[in-house]
């Protein structure tokens, strides 16, 4: 007798529905988890912030879109909002390329490819790290779409929002660059494609993608930072030189964020079955060679270009990993042939919500229980104490709100972004990684120095100690964290510089 649950049901009946549930559910428990359980924010969000809140055309870390919605976000809703917003790049991105696969392999198979990306690391774990990476999952998905309407289907009017979308990606990231390339390479290497360009629609498309590009050109004509001194690091020998292992080992950190995916097929697949037992069947047309060919090139291609790269240049992948696999999943389904059994059904549904709650469930428990390991996370640090601690004490003793907050970059971040006033983060290890503020500022404004402290002498480093001579510390702060465990206290130095003739209250 053949068996279907209710949700393989739901998947014939209604995938669009199907997939809006996922990925909604999905969002709702990216977005919870770090707003109930973090003290602090994961990953660079409080640099991102710090950066965004200048509201600059472009720093070292690259273009400014992310940095600026970032911002924007925080205004509107605080630290809640920048995560869902992230989980709202994610929802997006599962939509371009649900759209993408139903205009190839039909609803049901294309809702099949997006559930199986929650078994791809990248989509689900890294992403409350909201930044340029998480940005760049939904424009490049929606490009690949968008090039497949103007491209594939030859709908001349999806040229301009091709356009428009890709330079707000390379607002967003240099690594935009890659893609361009890449499309541009299908393009001229595929006969369908190379026709499409004896339209104007990709030419005024090229025009619309400058105009839009020309604030950040302008400024990084005449900047020092961002994407040339990356490319000549590309010349110098020491980048080229006993590089196949390094990239070989990205090739292996790519095949490794796909393992929640392996099992996901390997569910459905019924490998490892006693007996034949009848399963139900997803079916679909015949998929053109086109397509075909599009869909492999576009998940194939931009990981291995992007991890040659990075070796180049030092770095991982060019671009970060999330956005150069968004067609792993629909690649898998292409495949998988016109025909698609699911066995092994209550297997296959505990795996995928296996992978999609396991990973949360294990943090939260991991925030509980580290601790008392003596295991220090970045996300449990008492953001929010540190902040009122260090703004209420320059505003005291100086009668100013805090402008400037420098020292350990990792602190100063937290405290810049908790404070009530938001002041400046001046990254003193390398001052020109913040050229909105200058020692010229700290001197006329006042500013606090902060310094992980190993004691209760609150010595700053001597690092610190050489690019402010005449700091005096105060007695170290130490702040306690939500689960203690068997952690020390988080001791703190730091020291309050007033501004240049400053009355003392």
């Amino acid at each position: 007798m053949l068996y279907v649950s209710i949700i393989v049901e739901l998947l014939r009946a209604r995938p669009a529905l199907a997939i809006w549930i996922a990925a909604l559910l999905q969002a709702a428990v990216w977005t919870l988890v770090p707003a109930l359980f973090y003290s602090a924010p994961p990953g660079d969000v409080a640099t991102v912030l710090a950066v965004g809140h200048q509201f600059r055309l472009g720093t070292y870390l690259g273009p400014p879109l992310a940095f600026w919605l970032a911002e924007l976000a925080y205004d509107l809703g605080g630290l809640f909002a920048v995560y869902a917003l992230s989980q709202g790049c994610v929802v997006v991105t599962y939509w371009a390329v649900f759209s993408l696969g139903r205009a190839i392999v039909g609803a049901q198979h294309a809702a099949l490819a997006v559930l199986l990306m929650v078994g791809i690391s990248a989509f689900t774990v890294p992403t409350p790290d909201f930044g340029p990476v998480v940005l760049t999952m939904p424009l490049w998905a929606m490009i690949l779409l968008h090039y497949w309407l103007a491209v594939g289907e030859g709908r001349r009017s999806y040229w301009i929002v091709l356009a428009v979308e890709i330079a707000l990606l390379l607002l967003t990231t240099y690594a935009g660059l890659l893609l361009v390339a890449l499309l541009l390479a299908f393009t001229l290497a595929n006969g369908k494609a190379r026709a499409a360009l004896a339209s104007s629609d990709p030419w005024i498309a090229a025009l619309v993608t400058l105009v839009v590009m020309l604030p950040h050109l302008l400024w990084l004509a005449g900047s020092t930072e961002g994407l040339l001194p990356a490319l000549s690091r590309l010349r110098t020998p020491e980048a080229v030189g006993d590089n196949f292992i390094a990239w070989l080992r990205q090739i292996g950190l790519v095949l490794a964020a796909h393992a929640g995916l392996a099992v996901l097929v390997v569910c459905a697949v019924g490998w490892g079955r006693a007996r034949q037992e009848p399963a139900p069947v997803i079916v679909r047309g015949p998929v053109g060679s086109f397509a075909k060919a599009f869909v492999y090139y576009f998940a194939i291609v931009p990981p291995l270009a992007a991890t040659f790269l990075g070796v180049l240049l030092g770095t991982g992948p060019v671009g970060g990993l999330a956005p150069l696999v968004v067609l792993s999943a629909l690649a898998v389904i292409v495949g998988a042939g016109d025909a698609v059994p699911l066995h092994h059904q209550r297997g296959l549904i505990y795996a995928w919500f296996g992978l999609l709650l396991v990973p949360p469930l294990a943090l939260v428990l991991a925030l509980a229980t580290l601790p008392w390991l003596g295991v220090d996370l970045a996300v449990a640090q008492p953001a929010d104490a540190m902040a009122r601690f260090f703004a209420d004490s320059f505003q005291r003793r100086v009668g100013s709100p805090l402008p400037i907050v420098a020292g350990d970059a990792r602190l100063a971040g937290l405290i810049a972004l908790g404070a009530p006033s938001r002041p400046s983060l001046l990254l003193d290890a390398a001052p020109e990684h913040s050229p909105w503020v200058t020692f010229d500022d700290v001197r006329a404004k006042g500013a606090i120095v902060v310094w992980r402290s190993p004691d209760t002498a609150g010595v700053p480093p001597p690092e610190v100690l050489a690019r402010f001579p005449d700091l005096t510390p105060e007695v170290p702060r130490a702040f306690e964290r939500k689960v203690q465990g068997s952690l020390p206290l988080l001791r703190i130095g730091w020291a309050v510089i007033r501004p240049q003739a400053a009355p003392v209250p």
